[in-house]
């Protein structure tokens, strides 16, 4: 191995051990030589590849920090380690664990039992009418369950796309998405987008065989798409005879009617409507896609299991669904006004748990983020949402369904004088 790549595992290890923190800024690269006893060049290969893996960001004119973010696939598995969590939601409402643990008490002994794709009768009708909003109601046949919303996406792209096919996608979208398209080999088409979301001519050339969008409470830019563009991508999706994946999984909070029932596969999950960690996820799909879907989630071994299904199943029909989901509608709002109150210029819907921010022209994201980081708040930064690499806009998102509401206050009060200050303190 190059003896550059070895220097940066040393560096790696630091960082993972916590000797390096968020936020610090390393040498400059001649200094960084003279210590190491190596050229300048292997310092700079050295510096090159901590920003190739993610572990640091450089700043023309300032230097080079060690980054706050983690890399995007283990960020979505784990919770931030910083003090307070704007990069990821995990909404857990007070007092919300003892309404739902209360309902488990009557769990029968069918947990122990293996369960197929399809769940059970009960299941199906369950889901069917908790999952029902902005007057569409699926049948229980059009339901197949997994072990959550991930693997919703994954059967669904899965299901419609081939090896080697093409699937549009936004061009700023759910990270998930990325990976699970490089492990079934597909290939993402990013779309443009404007204010309302995906621009429809745009898909009519892109040559794709099928979409995936979240036009409710985009992730990350929280937007809703209107009905006037939600109609042109319902006609465009039949114009093209393809069909679009619906990622559902904010609809809760702002109830909009999927995009054509027939064209479409609607995925959701209860990670956000309950908490992230007994959940379970669902694809609805058209009658003519179900055993497609099925197939999938049986060939990837993502089938829900007994557990979590019949717990999601008592949820949903002793009510405790219903009233979570309005007390987080409640919430989110409240949590939205905090954040605006501080920095009015914040991006998306007023309703969503999480919001955009494009940063003010002496910021560049990844700093900002590195700044933020040094002072316990970890953000996620544009370009873990960009499908093209190096094609991020300026801008961070904020999650904040996780902190207290006096912890949430006092962070935005903090990013918003960052903002303000400029990086020339930020590190000082």
């Amino acid at each position: 191995m190059d003896d550059y790549r070895l220097i940066a595992d040393s560096l790696a290890t630091d960082i993972a051990a916590g000797r390096l923190r968020p936020g610090d800024q390393l040498p400059p690269q001649r200094r960084f030589a003279r210590q190491r006893g190596i050229a300048n060049s292997t310092a700079a290969r050295v510096y090159s590849e901590l920003v190739r893996r993610g572990l640091a960001v450089g700043e023309v004119g300032r230097g080079t920090f060690i980054r706050a973010g983690r890399v995007v696939e283990q960020a979505l598995a784990e919770p931030a380690s910083a003090r307070v969590d704007l990069e990821l939601n995990f909404s857990v409402l007070p007092g919300q664990a003892a309404a739902q643990a209360a309902s488990l008490q009557r769990l029968t002994s069918e947990v122990l039992l293996p369960v197929g794709v399809t769940g059970t009768p009960a299941a199906r009708a369950a889901a069917a009418t908790g999952l029902a909003r902005g007057g569409w109601q699926p049948g229980p046949e059009q339901i197949v369950f997994t072990g959550n919303g991930r693997q919703a996406v994954a059967a669904s792209v899965a299901a419609l796309v081939p090896v080697g096919g093409r699937l549009g996608v936004e061009a700023i979208t759910y990270p998930v998405v990325k990976a699970v398209a490089a492990r079934l080999g597909v290939t993402l088409v990013p779309l443009p987008m404007d204010e309302d979301g995906l621009i429809v001519d745009t898909l009519r050339t892109a040559r794709v065989q099928a979409v995936y969008v979240q036009p409710t409470l985009h992730n990350p830019l929280g937007t809703t798409m209107s009905d006037t563009r939600r109609a042109e991508l319902a006609e465009a999706l039949r114009d093209l005879d393809i069909h679009a994946i619906e990622d559902g999984i904010y609809s809760f909070l702002r109830e909009t009617s999927p995009l054509d029932p027939s064209r479409t596969i609607v995925v959701d999950s209860l990670s956000k409507r309950l908490a992230p960690g007994l959940t379970v996820g669902f694809a609805i799909a058209p009658p003519s896609l179900v055993d497609r879907v099925a197939a999938a989630v049986r060939a990837g071994g993502w089938a829900a299991q007994h557990y979590p299904l019949q717990a999601g199943t008592t949820w949903f029909t002793d009510g405790t669904v219903v009233r979570i989901a309005a007390l987080k509608r409640a919430d989110a709002v409240a949590r939205q006004e905090i954040a605006r109150a501080r920095i009015p210029e914040l991006i998306g819907d007023p309703g969503a748990y999480h919001v955009w921010w494009e940063l003010p022209e002496a910021w560049r994201a990844e700093t900002f983020v590195a700044a933020a980081g040094r002072r316990g708040i970890a953000l996620t930064p544009a370009a873990a949402f960009a499908v093209v690499p190096g094609h991020a806009p300026n801008a961070v998102r904020l999650a904040l369904s996780s902190p207290p509401l006096d912890v949430l206050t006092a962070a935005v009060d903090v990013l918003a004088a960052l903002a303000r200050n400029g990086p020339d303190t930020a590190f000082e």
